[in-house]
């Protein structure tokens, strides 16, 4: 299959567009007459992408500005030195975009992932005004996020060395193993934000809200943090918490016995206000029912395919937590935080405790945010008083759900999901 190459920043019409965007999702899918966009230093201002396939493309130097691209795919493609200021890149999949020198001030890119993405030092070309390519200055850039919206973003192990983001929204987004050595945050939101893991060394979080964040592995000595809001920020586990580790695995262990045995062995865990975060993936498939947790610290832990039917987790900090595929029937998960939580594939169905008796699942007043709740069974479940917003209940079973006062701003198929039984 060949390729189309444009080179020299023209506009490009609606028509020329579509030829070419759709050449390229042909030739992704593999099919006849597909041929590569590659759209060098190309003016696509205002352009219409939303939910198109363009992974693999190379865009280099081309304008993007105020651009609608909600939920585009852009995996791997090279943005090299892009103009994308004021566009909207909501739930855009930028996973290992190559964004090096691109320009995202005041871009919308809430609910993307950016998944290893690079917004390192760039040299950009910048074209002659009137002897277009055949005349380039090269312009050393940053990658710059000035003012741009990243609430609710995935930036797990993205490059940020040196980028610029100042006053920028990154609230309940995923910075996990990110390299932000010497970039600029200042002013900047990262309320709630999982900075586990992240390299911080020079980076400038001057007047920042750090508020809640979590960040396990992080060394914020290095890092500029004068006038910063760092209330609520949950570092490390203790040396205590540590210690404990093997003793709550044993008692886990003891409540999987307990479920084989029909309860002739062993006894259900109690773990309320526990740190379990040193036992990472430990949990994951063992069967936990009506289990105790309350007020307990889980966050990150990986439960993929426990039993948890008819546990109580009331007000326990589950953000990030990976619950999929888990039997969670009848759980208890009021006042919990689930922000960024995969609770992919779960069942939050009733769990049935005679032949005319069940019980349903709460959620009530729990923060949800931004969770990944793609093919969940939570019919029956209770969502009063819930924040929703960001939420993905896409395949998901929300028939005879209670949604009193729930908050449902930027959620995804979630009427589809309250139709489905």
């Amino acid at each position: 299959m060949s390729s189309i190459t444009l080179s020299g920043r023209r506009k490009l019409s609606p028509g020329e567009i579509e030829l070419i965007v759709s050449g390229h999702e042909k030739f992704i899918a593999g099919r006849p007459g597909g041929k590569r966009a590659i759209l060098k230093f190309v003016d696509l201002s205002g352009a219409d992408l939303a939910g198109r396939n363009l992974s693999d493309a190379d865009v280099s130097a081309s304008i993007f500005d105020g651009a609608k691209m909600a939920g585009i795919n852009l995996e791997r493609a090279i943005l090299f030195g892009c103009d994308l200021r004021k566009a909207d890149l909501r739930g855009a999949r930028l996973v290992r975009a190559d964004l090096r020198g691109a320009c995202l001030r005041g871009a919308n890119l809430s609910q993307a992932d950016l998944t290893q993405a690079d917004f390192r030092v760039g040299q950009v070309a910048i074209p002659h005004p009137s002897k277009g390519l055949a005349s380039v200055v090269h312009q050393t850039r940053e990658g710059q996020l000035d003012n741009a919206i990243l609430a609710g973003a995935t930036l797990d192990g993205s490059q940020l060395n040196d980028a610029s983001a100042f006053a920028s929204d990154f609230a309940d987004c995923s910075l996990k193993g990110a390299k932000m050595s010497g970039a600029n945050l200042k002013d900047a939101n990262l309320s709630g934000a999982m900075l586990d893991g992240a390299d911080v060394a020079n980076t400038n979080f001057e007047g920042a809200n750090l508020s809640f964040v979590t960040m396990t592995g992080v060394d914020v000595a290095r890092a500029r943090t004068y006038g910063a809001n760092m209330s609520g920020a949950m570092s490390a586990p203790s040396d205590a918490a540590v210690e404990r580790a093997e003793e709550l695995f044993a008692r886990a262990k003891a409540n999987h016995l307990w479920c084989q045995t029909g309860g002739r062995e062993g006894k259900p865990a109690v773990f309320d206000k526990e740190d379990l975060r040193p036992l990472a993936d430990r949990l994951r498939g063992l069967r936990l029912s009506a289990m105790s947790a309350k007020g307990a610290i889980m966050v990150g832990l990986d439960l993929t395919g426990a039993h948890l039917q008819g546990a109580h987790l009331d007000g326990a900090d589950l953000r990030g937590v990976r619950l999929r595929d888990a039997d969670a029937r009848g759980a208890r998960l009021a006042d919990a935080k689930l922000t960024k939580a995969d609770l992919r594939g779960a069942i939050f169905a009733p769990l049935p405790l005679s032949a005319t008796r069940q019980t349903a699942a709460s959620f009530e007043r729990a923060h949800v945010r931004y969770a990944s709740a793609q093919g969940a069974d939570m019919v029956g479940v209770i969502l009063d008083g819930a924040d929703l917003r960001g939420c993905d209940f896409t395949g998901a079973r929300l028939g005879g759900a209670s949604v009193r006062d729930v908050q449902l701003h930027a959620t995804l198929g979630f009427e589809l999901a309250r139709a489905a039984a």
